[in-house]
């Protein structure tokens, strides 16, 4: 499953840095599926929508930093564990219900943000 922040978070930025696939931005900030990936031009994601990885896309939250659940793969492929998590020093980096992926669709997202490999 994806991670998700809490508004518990205070904004540190501790968590951003060690996210290697960017999935994590500052509040009100435009995210790309491009960013941090191998990913550019036009896409087909995984649900068969098409996108363009370098368009600019809305914020997911103006009150605090937030996760893209698409980019996260909780760190698979890169480490043992979520780093988001291992760093947060107030404990807001948590398992996000509403985003259960096994540990096979996580790798398959792995691969579609890394097609040429990590």
């Amino acid at each position: 499953m994806a991670i998700k922040i809490t508004d518990d978070c205070i904004n540190c930025d501790a968590c951003r840095t060690e996210c290697p696939n960017h999935a994590i931005y500052e509040p009100g900030e435009e995210w790309h599926w491009a960013d941090g990936t191998q990913l550019s031009g036009t896409i087909k994601l995984p649900d068969g929508t098409m996108v363009d990885a370098d368009a600019p896309q809305a914020p997911l939250s103006d009150e605090f930093y937030y996760i893209v659940p698409g980019k996260c793969t909780e760190c698979r492929g890169f480490h043992d564990e979520p780093q988001c998590a291992a760093v947060c020093p107030v404990d807001c980096c948590i398992p996000d219900e509403m985003h259960v992926e096994s540990e096979e669709a996580l790798m398959k997202k792995v691969e579609f943000l890394y097609p040429k490999g990590i």
